[in-house]
């Protein structure tokens, strides 16, 4: 388990000990205080996938200066102007 699944889980888990504790006490249904936990859970999953499956955008180079990007929106070196490979 990494770290950052650790973390969003007991985050998670103390959130909702937070909302059953404030709910046993005020009578109040407190479920907002979890909420901003649950992306961080699937956040780790989504990029793992993406990995596994070599699906990552291509690394597009300039032949004349060696700038590197993986962005498809850039077609040209910002250096000196030349299409990318």
């Amino acid at each position: 388990m990494n770290s950052r699944l650790a973390t969003a889980v007991v985050g998670l888990v103390a959130s909702l000990a937070l909302s059953a504790a404030i709910y046993y006490a005020t009578g109040w249904f407190v479920f907002f205080i979890a909420i901003p936990f649950v992306p961080l859970l699937f956040r780790g999953l989504r990029d793992r996938g993406d990995a596994e499956a070599g699906d990552g955008p291509a690394v597009r180079r300039c032949p004349d200066c060696g700038f590197r990007t993986d962005d498809p929106d850039v077609r040209y070196c910002p250096r000196d102007g030349t299409a990318l490979d």
